[in-house]
């Protein structure tokens, strides 16, 4: 997988499968974040193979940076009636790194074209409405020392002030606090500490990675 620049991004934090139906058909949304076109793929084969009496396993993802690769497929309905509005609902929200499979098992009913860019298009957005998005951001990721009383305090100062926690290891002597620093305020942070800590915390650059932020609703 090719490295990515440090540009935040939107995708999805954990796995939904969400089920509607329309007309007796019902529809099965599972949607999943992913690192690249392999796992997209992979995860599609996985819930064509769960779901392998379906009627029809109708894909859609986004992957990477701008140029981002996006891709679809109907599985079988009319061209255009279910990966399209699919994709279109991925774009919409602004996500990448994500997928989606619309598995549709038929009731009887015929929907007709844009009863099926309805379903396949609301299905994806009822799946979203109950995930949780999170933007993922470059971060400086910094071990900061303290002592076991003032842990606690400073952990929850720390999420307060929008430093994400990452890790908490206690020790005999205190407590490490795994923290990620946005790129670019490393100078800020230290002011913060020092002025939360009252000097007593110190912070030990370990690298850089990313971390997630939730992206409230609306």
């Amino acid at each position: 997988m090719a490295a990515r620049q440090a540009v935040p991004y939107l995708t999805v934090k954990d796995p939904v499968l969400h089920e509607t139906e329309v007309k007796k058909s019902r529809f099965l949304c599972s949607v999943a974040r992913v690192e690249d076109e392999a796992q997209a793929q992979a995860f599609i084969a996985a819930v064509r193979k769960q779901y392998w009496d379906a009627r029809h396993n109708c894909t859609a993802f986004i992957v990477g940076e701008q140029p981002r690769r996006e891709r679809s497929n109907d599985d079988g309905e009319p061209a255009g009636t279910a990966g399209a509005p699919m994709l279109e609902v991925l774009r919409r929200r602004g996500l990448t790194d994500t997928v989606a499979v619309v598995t549709r098992y038929f009731g009887g009913v015929l929907l007709g074209a844009g009863g099926l860019v309805r379903a396949y298009g609301g299905a994806v957005s009822a799946a979203l409405d109950e995930a949780v998005v999170v933007e993922r951001r470059r971060v400086e990721v910094v071990a900061v020392a303290t002592d076991h009383v003032r842990a606690g305090r400073l952990e929850n100062e720390l999420r307060a002030a929008g430093y994400p926690v990452r890790d908490l290891d206690y020790t005999a002597t205190g407590v490490v606090i795994e923290v990620g620093v946005p790129d670019g305020r490393a100078a800020e942070f230290a002011a913060w500490l020092a002025a939360a800590s009252s000097g007593s915390a110190v912070a030990e650059p370990l690298g850089t990675d990313w971390s997630d932020v939730v992206v409230a609703p609306g």
